[in-house]
């Protein structure tokens, strides 16, 4: 039997007993942690630091170290020991440098920092400015773009679409219109190359042309599905078409609150004519400059992204074909998009971001 200095008794109480054998039991805990516990409870029956260093697969040492951690400190002496790393090689002053010069100068002849240029103005790594950058959630390479609404009756519009939104009205159909214009249809100089483990699908960046169409598009709020057409052209006659096309395909006994925004085609005398001959149909216009408010505008994008843009077409025929294809799938599992924002909240953030243009101006 090995000599040396007999072993300090390790006594545990009922409750820590418990709560040692929840962690040697545990699948979520860390391996170090169920090894610790397990180094406890066969002290505390006696064994011997080289037979608990046989079963758990530790040395001597580190056993003795761990029981003796126990001993000294309970459970709480079983986790690592805080490490306090290496000392911090930049200043607070250089951290303020760096942050002062990326919000408040730009360098010579350039329109924003790079990572390299401010690590050489400031005198530290590019890396530290990346920390610090990602720190203070500073971005000098990107840029967020918006356009202040100039109507009149920003506010006025922005609480009629919003109620629309938000608190439907009985007995009608709230549809959200508008037209995706001079959708080409390209066809790529060369096929495509597939996509495949570890490379990216591959595309020419030439194509050649041939023609375009309109798509006309009204998305019901209430249920997520799109009514669409497309058309060679881009006039108030295809919008009268389309006007009908919806009036065809809604139940005669529902109102029908068309959300639209602007464009001359909307206001077109004959369209006006039209619709003063039909009173269940009421005209909703976003603000200038606010289509965001317009929820087609989203399926806009989706289709584009999903359907058009990655595609490629030797005639318009396959192009209508696509989005006809795409919007039959789209009304087959079709879901309404979650509006939440409230008039007041839309009102609120444009306030912010009037201020800030103000404050930079000052």
């Amino acid at each position: 039997m090995p000599l040396g200095r007999p072993l300090a008794p390790l006594e545990l109480t009922d409750e820590i007993r418990q709560q040692l054998e929840s962690y040697r039991n545990s699948r979520s805990l860390p391996h170090g942690l169920v090894r610790r516990a397990e180094i406890v409870l066969l002290a505390a029956e006696g064994w011997p630091n080289e037979a608990i260093s046989a079963t758990v697969g530790l040395s001597r040492a580190t056993v003795g170290k761990w029981r003796q951690r126990f001993l000294d400190h309970g459970i709480e002496g079983l986790y690592d020991e805080w490490r306090s790393g290496a000392p911090r090689s930049i200043a607070d002053e250089q951290v303020a440098e760096v942050v002062f010069k990326t919000l408040q100068t730009k360098p010579d002849e350039e329109t924003h920092w790079s990572v390299r240029g401010m690590a050489k103005a400031c005198g530290v790594s590019k890396d530290a400015v990346h920390r610090i950058w990602k720190t203070f959630g500073l971005k000098p390479h990107l840029q967020e773009y918006f356009k202040l609404s100039t109507d009149p009756f920003f506010v006025d519009k922005t609480r009629d679409i919003v109620g629309l939104y938000l608190d439907p009205p009985d007995h009608a159909l709230v549809l959200c219109v508008d037209e995706k214009s001079q959708i080409q249809a390209l066809e790529r100089s060369q096929p495509l190359l597939p996509l495949g483990l570890g490379y990216l699908e591959g595309v020419t960046h030439d194509y050649k042309r041939h023609g375009t169409t309109t798509l006309f598009a009204a998305l019901n709020v209430a249920t997520g599905q799109v009514l669409t057409q497309c058309k060679p052209r881009h006039r108030h006659q295809e919008f009268l078409q389309f006007l009908r096309h919806i009036e065809a395909n809604v139940p005669e006994d529902l109102d029908i609150h068309l959300i639209l925004d602007n464009y001359g085609t909307h206001k077109q005398p004959k369209v006006r004519k039209w619709l003063a001959n039909r009173p269940r149909f009421h005209m909703h216009f976003t603000p200038t400059y606010a289509s965001w408010l317009n929820q087609v505008e989203i399926w806009f994008n989706i289709i584009t992204r999903r359907a058009i843009r990655r595609g490629s077409f030797r005639k318009v025929k396959e192009l209508i074909e696509r989005i006809e294809g795409f919007t039959a799938k789209w009304n087959a599992d079709a879901q309404p998009f979650m509006w939440t924002a409230t008039a007041d909240s839309i009102l609120a953030k444009i306030k912010r971001l009037c201020e800030r243009i103000s404050a930079t101006q000052h």
